[in-house]
């Protein structure tokens, strides 16, 4: 479905919800549940209690994100941009529509 279309490392913009507007870059892709890692974006407040390793208390964690609510950046426009595919020398490759910049 749409996990092909995003990778980890691709630049990001939040289209939707709380953190609509926000750009960042993917660490992470659940295909399962179609949801993507995205650092800075969906930010939690987690109460962790001490251990030996650690000194423990509020601890802000990045919660997964709907790849729907994603959209890549264009490298060259630095703008949203749906995402086409289309075979240069023998490879599927992913260009941006916006531009047609080659994305991989």
């Amino acid at each position: 479905m749409c996990a092909q279309r995003l990778k980890k490392g691709d630049k990001v913009v939040v289209i939707t919800g709380k953190d609509k507007g926000v750009k960042g870059e993917i660490e992470r892709i659940f295909t399962k549940t179609h949801k993507a890692l995205v650092k800075g974006v969906n930010v939690a407040t987690c109460h962790v209690k001490p251990s030996q390793n650690d000194a423990g208390g509020l601890v802000k964690k990045d919660r997964p994100v709907d790849i729907s609510n994603l959209m890549i950046v264009d490298p060259s426009l630095d703008k949203p941009t749906r995402i086409g595919f289309k075979i240069i020398d023998g490879r599927k490759v992913r260009f941006a529509k916006r531009s047609g910049a080659v994305l991989d």
